[in-house]
């Protein structure tokens, strides 16, 4: 067995509950009696135990199993993990229970029981139904053709019709949602390797990008799956080009199909987290504290049930310290959120193998920000060269070429001034490479490239010409992008007015409490 794969049987173990352990062991001596067939059970109860485990010391430590048979043996202990934990979450997961009947149908035809098979289809369907999974239906469907050509009925004329039918319109709502889906994925790889379009060039490429792929669709004549794709396409292609209004209100849309379906909010608990999390992300962006906040709450209250998996928790920490992160930046209040910090990093040391490169990084990023907010630059410096170390450098080269922004001012802020001279150049050359020079990222490095300025006036002079350059650039529709990462006019009215950058985003924050937010929100009253 390869590293890999014992590596993922290791991780298996090490993730299961108490619960899953017990039911584990109580399948596996099912049906077992002798030592020699149970010897996956005592690798299983060695693995368990140890935290750093070797092949060499199960082999020790593991008498009975010789060196020939550890491989088939893990593979063997891995199969009958993932067959025990089937059937334990069988009755909590409505597209288990339906493949499982699916499986008995079959049986069932094979054996020529044409009649029970029918039958245990139908219930499979009204199982598939309830989940709205159009592509479960349709796969029974198809099977019930199958059965129905060779077991003649005396409804054959009016069931062949019907089948026809229910065949053709899932099959119309199977391939819309599969459009649709396809659509989200695809603009979430572009997001990932670019994020927010940059220029017109990049916003004209994305909108040809969309549109030419967007299928033609009447809402009214959609069915929840294609529904949820649908706003989840439009959701990344309004978010990328920063058209957060918008952004938004599909966002909304998002949220509110799982009111209109409750049951979806149980069976399909990822997707609803997410559209959560969109939908917050479009608030945050547009400063609608109130809205934001209201949101945040609901998701802080979401209630797990006791059968909860590891995927939905890991999803909901995900999104519940990013927003709250984003809470805090909207506040001011940088300080007080690096109380999170501790337990951001304890999330990722418990997820490491699950969570993505991208995830990570966004979390150094943010971090790194509450740092840098708070005024502590050697902290902000040691997060940010966890973003500009990693190996992957067509990962949102966006956040990678503002972590290198954001660097050489906190290395001016600590005064190493030719420690920023040197990595100019450097970051200049970087940013020529992934094509992110552009007017704000310009006026930045020829401010440093100015340093040092030893007199205190003429420092300040030198803030202000390019604090007003900045806040000229932030009304151009394309260089707004450099905001959403870095609050770079803060930090030169801090700069100039001599306070700390927490001082003046809380005042700006209380500011925009007392006129309060007078923008309108699509798709509410």
């Amino acid at each position: 067995m390869s590293t890999t794969t014992t590596d993922n049987l290791i991780n298996l173990i090490h993730s299961l509950t108490k619960a899953e352990k017990r039911s584990f062991k109580l399948y596996a001596t099912r049906n077992s009696s002798s030592q020699d067939e149970l010897k996956f059970l005592q690798l299983f109860d060695y693995v368990d135990k140890v935290s750093n485990y070797t092949d060499e010391n199960a082999l020790i430590k593991l008498k009975e199993i010789k060196k020939t048979q550890l491989s088939n043996i893990k593979a063997h202990l891995y199969k009958q993990i993932l067959t025990s934990l089937r059937l334990q979450h069988i009755s909590h997961h409505i597209e288990i229970e339906v493949r499982e009947l699916i499986d008995y149908a079959t049986v069932l035809y094979q054996k020529a029981f044409y009649h029970q098979a029918l039958k245990m289809l139908d219930k499979a369907k009204q199982l598939a139904l309830k989940a709205n999974s159009n592509i479960l239906c349709l796969e029974i469907v198809e099977f019930e053709k199958v059965i129905e050509s060779q077991y003649i009925t005396r409804s054959i004329g009016t069931r062949s019709d019907e089948l026809t039918h229910e065949s053709t319109e899932l099959q119309a709502h199977v391939v819309a949602a599969i459009d649709y889906s396809n659509l989200a994925l695809q603009l979430y790889a572009l997001y990932l390797k670019v994020g927010f379009s940059r220029d017109e060039k990049d916003y004209l490429f994305t909108r040809e990008f969309f549109y030419s792929r967007l299928k033609p669709y009447r809402i009214e004549e959609m069915k929840f799956e294609e529904k949820m794709h649908l706003y989840n396409a439009f959701v990344w292609f309004y978010y990328m080009n920063q058209d957060f209004l918008m952004c938004y209100k599909y966002a909304r849309l998002w949220v509110d199909l799982f009111v209109e379906y409750p049951d979806m909010k149980d069976s399909r608990k990822e997707m609803y987290l997410k559209g959560m999390h969109n939908l917050l992300n479009a608030l945050f962006n547009l400063r609608s504290y109130k809205r934001f906040s209201e949101e945040l709450e609901i998701l802080s209250n979401y209630q797990f049930s006791s059968r909860e998996q590891e995927n939905e928790i890991m999803l909901h920490n995900l999104y519940l310290f990013s927003n709250r992160i984003n809470k805090h930046y909207l506040e001011g209040t940088f300080t007080d959120g690096l109380k999170v910090v501790p337990e951001i990093i304890q999330y990722i040391e418990i997820y490491e193998q699950q969570l993505d490169a991208h995830r990570i990084m966004v979390f150094y990023y943010k971090i790194a920000c509450l740092y840098f907010g708070s005024g502590d630059n050697k902290k902000a410096i040691f997060y940010l060269n966890k973003v500009i170390q990693f190996k992957e450098e067509t990962l949102r080269e966006d956040i990678q070429s503002f972590a290198r922004i954001l660097n050489l001012i906190a290395h001016f802020e600590l005064g190493n001034d030719i420690l920023v001279e040197y990595q100019i150049k450097s970051v200049y050359r970087f940013l020529i490479k992934m094509g992110d020079l552009h007017g704000v990222q310009r006026e930045i490095l020829s401010f440093l490239r100015l340093l040092p300025i030893t007199d205190n006036n003429e420092l300040i002079r030198a803030f202000k010409i390019l604090h007003h350059k900045l806040v000229k650039l932030s009304l151009l529709p394309f260089e707004k992008r450099p905001f959403l990462y870095l609050d770079i006019i803060s930090w030169l009215e801090c700069k100039i007015e001599n306070k700390s950058v927490q001082e003046v985003i809380q005042s700006k924050f209380n500011q925009e409490l007392e006129t309060g937010n007078k923008m309108y929100f699509p798709n509410e009253e």
